[in-house]
């Protein structure tokens, strides 16, 4: 059955890459028209994402990335991989 959510139910939600590992918490959704193109999601403490975006406290990631939404968030493990600027690492 599909479950749907609201974009305000997704603040505070848990990010987890396709490898398992804990990347951040979303904290707001980018909306242009209709669609949602972008979310900002927070570094936590301990997170992948605060690991390898050294100095970063947020990021924006493009919504092509979020592969699954549930009761946490399920991001493309390619949005890992740095060698290409796919994610803005500017502190927003």
């Amino acid at each position: 059955m599909l479950r749907l959510k609201s974009i305000n139910e997704m603040e505070g939600l848990k990010v987890y890459t396709e490898m398992g590992d804990f990347y951040g918490e979303i904290e707001e959704a980018f909306i242009q028209g209709n669609r949602v193109y972008g979310w900002k999601i927070k570094a936590m403490p301990n997170s992948l994402l605060s690991k390898t975006a050294s100095g970063a406290k947020k990021v924006m990631v493009s919504h092509a990335y979020i592969k699954a939404v549930g009761d946490i968030a399920l991001i493309s493990k390619s949005i890992v991989n740095f060698d290409e600027p796919k994610i803005s690492q500017e502190t927003i």
